[in-house]
């Protein structure tokens, strides 16, 4: 055994458990504003931001000398004060920025509450459907997606399809499977108002939201939600079905594939909206597809399998077996239309 080697591993371990128990305090100081509040602070003291934030200032002393120690926080010991410089504000203590993070620690802190179930389906192979996981993943799962849709749909995805967004224009029929709590419909609604939408989910609680916030956005006349999943009876003659992040939770994918298929008007598009993987696992080992493939098995796999899937596609399934499922389904082509560091933009075309 080589000693050095398991020194350095030893160290690798422990750096990310230190990570892992950091991510904690710093979920909890999204929760409590502390973000939000030291950010607007400026330089302050840990007495200064507990009384900012409502928080005692026993706890945010050490919750700030934690993050300093993490690299989140500046401290300058000459005052005793703490900064959050605006560079990383704009990803932990502002929710419209477009490089807004701290929906992922509040999503990580969902997973760790479902830990001793997502243990037990692992031992008995059963599946946990996505409404049964906390509902800090929920919330923090679209809080997480946000920014990335708010940044990428309109400007980036969707020009990069074969003349969907001048159907768009024109005025089209679109059905969004998997909408969760609608954000990715309404994106849409609100840039081409010459076109319907619906969103289907079938958890019915962000079915809820989606729907008070349509209303809210003036969009409720063109922009409709149904509780349902994949198979539903919402009709057909649908101009561009898309999956957001979603198709590789469908329980018989090929199934879907083919529903929509049959779905689709003529000259429509089948749009998916995949994590960027490669089609080797070897070409996928950093830390970004290590969250993906975590993700995947705690939530991903799980739901597909508590809907019946013999062999779940997972969050990490690669451009080559999503496009031959495609045509496998029937539809005549399939392409990568757009590849980002984080995203596939998949289309289909009957």
């Amino acid at each position: 055994m080589d000693t050095r080697s398991v020194q350095e591993f030893a160290q690798k371990v422990a750096a990310d458990q230190a990570v892992a128990l950091s991510s904690l305090l710093t979920s909890i100081g999204d929760r409590l504003g502390l973000w939000s509040a030291l950010a607007a602070s400026g330089p302050v003291t840990a007495e200064g931001l507990a009384r900012a934030a409502g928080s005692a200032p026993r706890y945010v002393a050490e919750w700030l000398a934690a993050e300093t120690a993490a690299g989140y926080v500046d401290y300058d010991p000459s005052t005793a004060r703490f900064t959050l410089p605006p560079e990383r504000a704009a990803v932990l203590a502002d929710d419209d920025s477009p490089v807004a993070m701290a929906g992922g620690f509040e999503a990580l802190a969902g997973f760790w509450a479902g830990a001793d179930r997502a243990a037990e389906a692992f031992r008995t192979g059963a599946g946990v459907p996505w409404a049964d996981h906390d509902p800090r993943l929920h919330s923090g799962t679209a809080r997480f997606f946000g920014p990335l849709y708010r940044r990428s749909l309109v400007g980036e995805w969707l020009p990069a399809l074969d003349g969907v967004a001048e159907s768009l224009e024109r005025g089209a029929r679109v059905l969004d499977v998997g909408c969760g709590r609608g954000l990715s419909t309404r994106l849409m609604a609100e840039a081409f108002p010459a076109s319907r939408f619906h969103g289907v989910d079938p958890h019915d609680p962000s079915i809820r939201q989606a729907d008070a916030a349509a209303v809210e956005a003036g969009l409720a006349g063109r922009l409709t939600y149904d509780v349902g999943a994949a198979g539903t009876d919402v009709g057909g003659d649908w101009d561009v079905v898309c999956f957001f992040d979603a198709f590789h939770h469908a329980g018989d994918p090929a199934a879907t594939a083919r529903w929509v298929h049959k779905s689709l008007a003529p000259g429509g598009s089948l749009v998916l909206v995949e994590f960027r993987a490669h089609d080797r696992l070897e070409d996928d080992v950093d830390p970004i597809h290590r969250q993906a493939y975590s993700a995947s098995a705690l939530v991903c796999v799980a739901d597909a399998l508590a809907q019946g899937a013999t062999e779940a596609l997972g969050a990490q399934s690669g451009p080559r077996r999503l496009c031959d499922l495609l045509t496998g389904a029937g539809f005549s082509s399939a392409r990568v239309a757009a590849e980002t560091d984080v995203n596939l933009v998949v289309e289909a075309r009957p």
